[in-house]
């Protein structure tokens, strides 16, 4: 989760590093109950059903995919994607991973973007009098870049989740991802001195990202060798590589709100901002944690 923007809270504008009291940078209260409640759902639909996961992804492929739209909608761009055509491409590229796997999620990928260039062509005139093609890279663009940053990510979390081990997989997933989060909050607070990249997000330091590392090696060695009987130090090579993932997607998703200049994607979880503020991290983790898997734990 990204947690950015301290001092004044105007996107792109440079901060001194926060003071230890200011560290924190949001109600910490909230931010867990949230947290938890969140952890509790996506726990219960894989222990009563692994796939029954695949409908809480859904459900979040279709928040966050509402939340992004609206983002580039609000910035100062007013940026137009087709929102319809995402939402019911992102639902197929999330389901047809189930039967078909990768080659489904790739297909729907493809016919998104080529409905989305034919959305705007038809429907993308802006105002009486305006040319159809005024701002029309800018829009299939977003669309484009919105179609792959949360559904086609996500569908690799589908694909996690359809063998036997799928339980073990995505809690892997999770765990490194998680630990990454709450090991780089921990150390920053506590020792955080050194910004990371302060003119993209001022609170992320060396000294979290650190902890992170610590954290997400720990989880990997312990989920790789615990919950998929593999060898121990794959898992640990797998979370150091998903904590470089997560920090990058946090930045990633920093880049993109100072871009638009706004400060959360949304506000629909206390102490989060939006749910795209929560799944920043793990969209892009989720390809990885496929990818690694794949290799390190192959499917029986």
């Amino acid at each position: 989760m990204t947690s950015d923007l301290p001092g004044s809270g105007l996107p792109g504008t440079p901060s001194a590093p926060p003071s230890r009291s200011g560290r924190l940078g949001r109600n910490l209260a909230a931010a867990i109950a949230v947290g938890l409640s969140l952890g509790a759902v996506i726990l219960a639909s894989l222990l009563v059903q692994r796939q029954a996961f695949i409908i809480v992804l859904a459900a979040a492929t279709a928040v966050g995919t509402w939340e992004l739209a609206g983002a580039f909608r609000r910035s100062t761009a007013q940026i137009k994607v087709p929102l319809p055509v995402l939402l019911v491409g992102g639902q197929a590229m999330v389901w047809l991973a189930w039967p078909f796997g990768l080659r489904g999620s790739a297909v729907a990928f493809a016919v998104t973007v080529l409905v989305s260039l034919l959305w705007r062509m038809g429907f993308g005139a802006r105002g009486s009098g305006a040319h159809a093609a005024d701002g029309f890279l800018r829009d299939v663009g977003a669309g484009i870049f919105s179609a792959a940053y949360v559904p086609f990510f996500v569908s690799f979390a589908t694909l996690l989740v359809l063998p036997e081990d799928g339980v073990g997989r995505v809690l892997t997933f999770m765990i490194c991802v998680v630990a990454s989060d709450v090991g780089g909050y921990a150390a920053g607070v506590v020792a955080g001195r050194h910004p990371m990249a302060p003119r993209i997000s001022p609170k992320k330091s060396w000294e979290g990202f650190g902890g992170s590392l610590l954290a997400g090696m720990i989880a990997g060695a312990l989920s790789v060798l615990l919950l998929l009987d593999g060898v121990w130090w794959l898992g640990a090579i797998l979370g150091a590589v998903l904590v470089v993932t997560a920090t990058l997607g946090d930045l990633t998703e920093s880049m993109i709100k100072r871009d638009l200049g706004i400060k959360d994607m949304g506000t629909l979880l206390p102490g989060h901002g939006g749910l795209m503020d929560r799944m920043d991290s793990m969209l892009p983790a989720a390809f990885v944690s496929w990818a690694l898997l794949s290799l390190f734990v192959p499917v029986a």
